[in-house]
């Protein structure tokens, strides 16, 4: 889809001062899933995008067996003292049948013998020699585990676009499946721009600060399981700039850059960004992470950022991040917003988003939230510090201590 026709999802809204939630929209709307499949190893399948459904050729259990250790019985027979006849062990069932009168001891896991229908738990039994006496008050087939109960066969137990974590590793593992086909990873390139940039390890010259902005990028989009490709810093001029955008553009399916797209920045960084390609330079209503561009260079898409350490982080992680899991064909794209108490007043202007900076606390018997104190886009600290994003909505004035607010949970941003 060309971007210019995004320009539809902003009628009515000026591009100088754009809404979070049109943003986003009109991202979405330009972006296309990769649809290449490669089959893995279940164990190389962590983290990536399920591309098949995954159905059961077996029930899992594949046995009724026991939930717990004790003595399997015949529910209808607890009324009377019972003859333990023998044993059943995970893995060793008990190769008779329980008849009228009788129980087997049987460990968790192990299959339920024929006849018995309940499993009493050891500790509530009493045992006089090969008699086990079972007190009233239990329910017929307690503590029983019926064959399908956590898997059925030929049920889809899992479908494409799903995320694979460690407990799908497991589920599929379950069923004996050894490789999966999963969609391959999104190529993405990064580099910084400026002059002003020094390498970490090297002398600062007078004027210079260290590239940190690659470095919050490849943490950031090493969580979600990309294939990364770090170009550096890029320098100031036009030709080099040119370079590393072409190179980007043929290598990746995603080029995203820090600095040049606020006012005052180099121009000739937008005006070559969108020279080789089709870009649309916003100006959003949100604080920090005001300037960026998206767009599409040859068949790469653009993600311009700003140059203010905070910013890059806030606008990743609202706009590239859900758009990488879309792209990799993820149905979780989206954080969830959680309500919180605020713990003090904070100051907010109606009109634009803020992504304020705070820290989740448990204080008494409730949950709080609190900033990190200075907020400003520099101050990488208050990421460091914090451990969620306190979200303003546009529309918000200032809170008062006890008002619940948005927040947006650090953890489990992959």
């Amino acid at each position: 889809m060309s971007i210019a026709k995004t320009v539809s999802c902003l009628d009515g809204y000026d591009p100088d001062s754009l809404r979070v939630d049109k943003a986003r929209e009109a991202i979405r709307s330009c972006l296309s899933r990769v649809n290449e499949v490669e089959s893995v190893p279940v164990r190389q399948a962590l983290g990536r995008v399920l591309a098949q459904d995954i159905v059961p050729d077996i029930n899992v259990p594949a046995h009724d067996n026991s939930a717990m250790d004790g003595y399997a019985v015949r529910f209808a027979d607890l009324d009377k003292p019972l003859k333990e006849v023998g044993t059943a062990l995970a893995g060793k069932p008990f190769a008779g049948q329980v008849g009228a009168g009788e129980c087997v001891r049987i460990m968790t896991g192990a299959v339920m013998p024929p006849g018995a229908d309940t499993v009493v738990i050891q500790e509530l039994v009493k045992k006089a020699g090969d008699r086990i006496l079972v007190p009233p008050g239990q329910k017929k087939a307690q503590n029983v585990r019926y064959a399908g109960e956590d898997l059925s066969k030929g049920k889809a137990v899992l479908h494409p676009g799903q995320h694979l974590r460690p407990a799908e590793l497991g589920l599929i593992a379950s069923l004996g499946i050894a490789e999966v086909k999963v969609k391959r990873r999104l190529r993405v390139a990064f580099f910084a721009t400026g002059d002003e940039l020094a390498s970490i390890g090297a002398a600062l010259k007078e004027g210079e600060v260290y590239d940190s902005n690659r470095y919050t990028l490849h943490g950031m989009l090493a969580r979600l399981g990309v294939e990364l490709i770090d170009m550096g810093v890029v320098r100031d001029d036009p030709a080099a700039l040119e370079k590393a955008f072409r190179h980007a553009a043929e290598t990746a399916d995603v080029v995203i850059t820090t600095g040049g797209v606020s006012v005052g920045e180099a121009d000739f960084v937008k005006q070559l960004m969108a020279r080789l390609g089709e870009v649309l330079f916003w100006k959003i209503a949100m604080r920090p992470g005001r300037p960026m561009a998206f767009g599409r260079i040859g068949g790469a898409f653009l993600f311009g950022l700003p140059g203010n350490p905070v910013a890059v982080m806030v606008t990743f992680y609202q706009f590239v991040r859900p758009a990488l899991l879309y792209m990799q064909g993820r149905e979780d794209a989206e954080l969830p917003l959680l309500q919180v108490p605020s713990a003090e007043n904070l100051r907010k202007v109606p009109g634009r988003t803020e992504y304020q900076r705070g820290i989740v606390f448990h204080e008494g018997n409730a949950w709080k939230v609190r900033t990190t104190g200075q907020q400003g886009s520099g101050v990488l600290r208050s990421m460091s510090e914090a451990n969620c994003f306190i979200v303003l909505e546009h529309e918000r004035g200032s809170v008062k201590a006890g008002e619940p607010v948005s927040v947006q949970l650090f953890e489990g941003l992959a």
